[in-house]
């Protein structure tokens, strides 16, 4: 199983992976890490970025979750993916049954919140309502409150999945 961790920031993405990875063993993925340095720049200064922008920074991550579904790995992923693009080209080629994505969704004022409490994030605050204004719903993504503490979140979306915790070392792909 491949979870695809996705939302706005702020939405606990990061935090949320690091529970589940603890209770599952599974492998993981930031998506943040595979942004450019260009794309990291325009974001801490405030500048969206275009869907020019991401490309390469999706097509990056599908390599990961192909990696992943071409060895039988389950792994837990973060990624914005606002929009319906952004997922269908991350899970691109990709057996529907292998993956699922989950939006996790907070109010904006704990998003706000939160984003404002992390000042070693690139991701400038300011971004937060362009990220809203760009999130398209999606028809078939779990949706999870994640104003929980990370560990409940972790267990509402195993037990959604149907996937049971399991005691292992994680790993972390970068």
């Amino acid at each position: 199983m491949i979870v695809i961790l996705m939302g706005v920031s702020g939405s606990g993405k990061s935090t949320i992976a690091h529970a589940l990875v603890t209770a599952t063993g599974w492998q993981f993925a930031e998506g943040d890490d595979y942004h450019s340095d260009a794309n990291r720049a325009k974001m801490h200064a405030g500048i969206p970025l275009t869907d020019e922008d991401r490309i390469p920074w999706l097509n990056r991550l599908h390599d990961v979750l192909a990696g992943w579904q071409q060895n039988g790995i389950s792994g837990v992923l973060t990624c914005s993916a606002l929009k319906q693009t952004y997922r269908d080209r991350l899970v691109q080629g990709l057996p529907a049954e292998s993956y699922k994505f989950v939006l996790l969704e907070a109010p904006v004022e704990v998003l706000n919140a939160r984003m404002h409490h992390r000042p070693e994030h690139f991701m400038n605050p300011d971004l937060l309502r362009s990220q809203l204004d760009t999130l398209e719903l999606p028809a078939d993504a779990l949706r999870i409150d994640t104003t929980d503490p990370p560990e409940v979140v972790a267990r509402e979306i195993l037990a959604a999945l149907k996937e049971p915790a399991r005691a292992s070392t994680p790993t972390v792909q970068r």
